[in-house]
């Protein structure tokens, strides 16, 4: 749909944002002018910005960030979102922005020390609406306990931005006890996935195309750095891999746990954590849960006998009390991941061949 002919819509009881044709009266909105470098562009960042951001490490707005020293190895993740709409049941492309860079981090076993933020804001964009978003960012950095240090704000013309881009990076600080990496994964050791699967795709989908399901179906984008946490703390040899299943969902990550191990992959369809509504928003969608992304689950590979110890400290934070053990590594030839059917069939799993749904990160 045409940027110039956008207008904002209900999707349940969230307004959606969008860009319309036309100012309302009273009505302010981001101009060009914003990302000039001058007068409004000083006033976009001290009054819509900086007030919901402002911390020790940002303060000084200086091109960069003076991190601290760390003991740790440092890792560093980036990432680009460009999804529509930007605003759906269950959050935005802030939140989606903050958790995803921070979610990147924590599955490689870092302690998240401080992001980046760089907003790309189309022209006609409301300040309601680029208010939102940034105090979502906020809520959302504060939640995850990790300051944005540094950032960058650029206006684009109409009609070439999608109302609001975001791209993010983030540092973090791997402890040295700490040793994720597929190549210890052996047959036999126990796939898990946090909680219910397929969530974040179908309620972004949902929201773009105005479906009006009224299933209540929300996005799951939350930062899991706790529950990484408490999953490390059952010992340093019990988790072996952990990868957050988003583009691609859990399907892609089990092909690639298929490529990195050349071993193969069985999991039970009973298993799998899948809601009634989940599962029938899929089906009128015509798509399968497996392939669908998730923002706010973690899929883990851990040591044969240990599932239990890590289900338990999973299912006592509560972002992942829906943690299952779905399947496990086998020794194959060749080497594939499947899933056992509720009716004892067997299914090959493969990653999907290109975007079911795009556009939803």
């Amino acid at each position: 749909m045409n940027a110039d002919t956008r207008n904002d819509r209900d999707v349940g009881s969230k307004k959606i944002a969008t860009l319309p044709e036309t100012l309302a009266a009273g009505e302010q909105r981001i101009v060009l002018a914003h990302g000039g470098g001058g007068e409004l562009t000083r006033r976009l960042l001290d009054e819509r910005i900086l007030p919901r951001l402002n911390n020790e490490l940002l303060a000084p707005l200086a091109d960069g960030a003076l991190l601290p020293p760390m003991t740790g190895r440092p890792c560093l993740t980036t990432d680009a979102y460009v999804i529509q709409p930007i605003e759906f049941p269950g959050g935005d492309i802030g939140r989606l922005a903050v958790c995803g860079t921070v979610n990147d981090l924590v599955v490689m076993g870092a302690r998240p020390l401080a992001l980046s933020l760089a907003l790309v804001i189309e022209e006609g964009l409301s300040f309601e609406v680029l208010d939102r978003v940034v105090g979502s960012i906020a809520a959302a950095a504060a939640e995850a306990g990790v300051p944005i240090a540094t950032g960058d704000t650029k206006v684009v013309e109409r009609a070439r931005g999608d109302g609001l881009l975001i791209t993010t990076a983030g540092v973090g600080e791997v402890p040295s006890d700490v040793q994720l990496d597929v190549h210890r994964i052996v047959p036999g050791d126990r796939i898990i996935v946090t909680g219910t699967l397929a969530e974040h795709g179908l309620a972004v989908m949902a929201a773009r195309e105005n479906l009006g399901l009224n299933s209540g179906i929300a996005s799951d984008a939350a930062p899991l750095g706790g529950l990484v946490a408490a999953m490390l703390e059952c010992g340093g040899g019990t988790v072996k891999f952990l990868r957050d299943p988003t583009r691609g969902g859990l399907a892609g990550v089990l092909a690639d746990l298929v490529e990195n191990t050349a071993l193969g992959v069985e999991i039970r369809e009973e298993a799998l954590p899948v809601t009634t509504a989940v599962r029938h928003a899929a089906e009128l969608l015509g798509l399968d849960p497996l392939n669908v992304a998730n923002e706010g689950k973690i899929v883990a590979v851990v040591a044969a006998g240990d599932e239990q110890r890590v289900l338990q400290a999973c299912r006592a934070h509560p972002l992942g009390r829906n943690a299952v053990c779905i399947g496990e590594c086998v020794a194959a030839s060749p080497p594939l991941a499947e899933m056992v059917t509720a009716i004892g069939g067997r299914r090959i799993i493969l990653r999907p061949y290109g975007e079911d749904l795009p556009r939803i990160c």
